[in-house]
């Protein structure tokens, strides 16, 4: 738990203005009434990144990280979790009170939380649509909640074998597949899309009737068109939102030492900044 002055928080990344962590922080803050605590958003690339983290004063609990910044952070922590260590990624630093900076990963269990809450225990198999750092974050997820084997679906081999070596590391048995025949994998139980907006796109028509579970790791814009297809044939959506509501919940948390956050109070509020910027 941080230190009784420590109440600044913040989101860095690059680039950063549509970040909506600011709005789900300060929406938890209200709901807990910590009327002190702060959270704000700072355009911080990796270059300025050890500058900006040695400037901090004890006023501080602790930082989100976003890209490129999940990595770059790691070598100025003092300590990172298991968690965050089995992808080498940090999203989530928490300053203690001793001033060390203890870094974690809340993408993982977020994503975890966000399957459960729509019934998603367990699977027999899996697809991944994309091989960049989050896809890393849906194999830690997926080693937790799938059985059997997880198809990634990549534009390369140098992707290919990075993917098949996350799955060895986190003990997941990967299968890799062409992203030309990306439409195969939307037969699987769970799909996991984590590609930028409009990647997925040309699929969407593809989308089977009676389809399983998709997990879209895009929130804006939403729904994309295959969420859309997915939603129209029948099939049970879990978005972006739904992941940055749940990680965003554990960083609250681990800031300010509160438990529970208020996840349906963060949530709406998510969905009313979306709301805001459609119009």
């Amino acid at each position: 738990m941080p230190s009784a002055d420590a109440h600044r928080a913040a989101v860095l990344g690059s680039p950063i203005a549509h970040s909506l962590s600011p709005v789900l922080h300060r929406a938890a803050y209200a709901e807990l009434g910590l009327d002190d605590w702060s959270y704000d958003r700072f355009e911080v690339d990796e270059a300025a990144l050890p500058g900006f983290v040695e400037g901090l004063d004890r006023s501080w609990a602790g930082l989100s990280l976003t890209m490129p910044l999940k990595r770059a952070i790691i070598p100025l922590l003092d300590e990172i979790s298991p968690t965050a260590a089995s992808v080498e990624a940090v999203n989530t630093v928490v300053f203690t009170d001793d001033g060390r900076r203890v870094g974690d990963n809340t993408d993982i269990p977020g994503m975890i939380a966000a399957l459960r809450e729509r019934g998603v225990e367990k699977v027999e198999s899996a697809a991944v649509l994309g091989a960049g750092a989050t896809a890393s974050s849906a194999l830690a997820a997926l080693a937790v909640i799938c059985a059997g084997p997880v198809t990634a679906y990549v534009r390369s081999r140098e992707r290919g074998d990075e993917m098949r070596g996350w799955g060895q590391r986190l003990g997941v048995d990967v299968r890799v597949a062409d992203w030309a025949e990306g439409a195969r994998a939307l037969e699987a139980p769970l799909v996991i899309a984590t590609t930028p907006a409009g990647a997925t796109d040309a699929v969407a028509e593809d989308v089977p009737h009676d389809p399983g579970f998709l997990f879209d790791v895009l929130y804006d814009p939403w729904p994309t068109p295959l969420a859309a297809c997915w939603s129209a044939r029948g099939g049970a959506v879990v978005s972006g939102l739904d992941l940055l509501v749940h990680q965003a919940v554990l960083q609250v948390e681990q800031m300010t030492g509160r438990e529970p956050a208020p996840l349906d109070v963060m949530r709406r509020a998510g969905g009313r900044a979306l709301d805001d910027r459609r119009e």
